[in-house]
């Protein structure tokens, strides 16, 4: 029977139970020298004040227009979902789901999930569904898709330039710091440290 606790080496596939680390050391695979995971100091802590930022940078991001036009005196902007319903109402209904999907959906239930995790966490309370929530986190990952979205806005404004004049909104700059600060969320977040807490915590 294959222990539980040992984790595999992502690079050569070796079996090892996890070392114990004191904050900012790391572990390597002693096969392949390949990095296993740190440990991060004020792990939870950190990732609870980023997530905490990234919702209202995320609130603003989705209330506020994403840029405004202005040609020939007449000044029109638009939001996110504003578009999406835009290109819902014009039969593109595939695009319009996808950018809902990608920009608002998925990365609003990732924070929502890190926020139910680790509020608890912090008070020392575990709370439950919690193997079923970061098996759905790590299933979310890849459809948080707001790199893409911020390229193809910086693509649509370098054409819009030339025919009219646009003024960036609250929510582009909102978007832009926050895809940094998802970065940053699942940098520093450890499930690896959720799973090994849960039969204590519980």
């Amino acid at each position: 029977m294959i222990d539980s606790h040992l984790i595999a080496c992502h690079d050569c596939d070796l079996l090892l139970k996890p070392p114990s680390l004191r904050p900012g050391a790391v572990a390597c695979c002693p096969r392949c020298g390949a990095t296993l995971y740190r440990e991060i100091k004020h792990g939870h802590e950190r990732v609870l004040a980023f997530a905490l930022a990234a919702v209202v940078l995320y609130l603003l991001a989705n209330c506020f227009p994403i840029m405004s036009l202005e040609i020939s005196g007449t000044k029109v902007s638009c939001t996110l979902v504003g578009a999406a319903l835009a290109l819902w109402n014009q039969g593109i209904q595939t695009l319009s789901i996808l950018v809902m999907a990608t920009t608002v959906i998925v990365p609003g239930l990732q924070l929502l999930i890190l926020l139910y995790l680790l509020i608890p966490m912090q008070l020392r309370h575990m709370p439950p569904y919690v193997p079923e929530l970061l098996r759905t986190l790590q299933l979310l990952r890849p459809w948080s898709m707001i790199e893409v979205f911020m390229l193809g806005i910086l693509v649509s404004l370098s054409k819009l330039a030339a025919m009219a004049q646009v003024i960036p909104g609250i929510a582009l700059w909102s978007f832009a710091v926050l895809m940094f600060m998802m970065t940053a969320v699942f940098a520093a977040f450890d499930a690896r440290r959720v799973w090994r807490l849960l039969p204590v915590m519980q």
